[in-house]
């Protein structure tokens, strides 16, 4: 049976809809009518409770690069690069010290200071909150 010009239309919304929230399938059912689109993507990852953490204070004279949103913490570009930095990297302002995953889109955190890094406080992979302390820097 053809399809007629506004069951395409209704199905464009749909794809429209899985683009917008993130969907990888969606499946519809209105009496004898079934429509279920799939798309190819990255295989869900179960969804893990996020724990409140609470990192330590700073020591004295130590700063910190706090994560600017709610997201997955990435040291690297892909698991098999080299971490943007480490425990002695020299940072500036516009230095990418890691990535945040949110919805779907990486998201390139700089540093917003100068100094050298001290301690790497979140764990690649690891669900991080807003305003959760990632680094700490020895101010220059």
């Amino acid at each position: 049976m053809p399809f007629e010009a506004a069951d395409l239309e209704r199905i464009r919304e749909m794809i429209r809809l899985m683009d917008e929230h993130g969907l990888v399938e969606l499946s519809i059912e209105h009496g004898q009518d079934k429509i279920y689109l799939k798309r190819p993507g990255p295989q869900p990852v179960p969804i893990q409770p996020i724990a409140p953490t609470t990192a330590p204070a700073s020591p004295a004279g130590l700063l910190e690069i706090k994560a600017p949103l709610v997201g997955t913490f990435y040291r690297a570009t892909r698991p098999d690069a080299d971490p943007y930095v480490e425990v002695g990297s020299r940072v500036e302002p516009k230095t990418v010290v890691c990535i945040i995953e949110a919805m779907k889109v990486l998201n390139e955190i700089k540093a917003e200071l100068t100094g050298t890094i001290v301690e790497v406080l979140a764990t690649n992979g690891q669900p991080v909150e807003y305003g959760q302390p990632l680094f700490r820097v020895r101010p220059d």
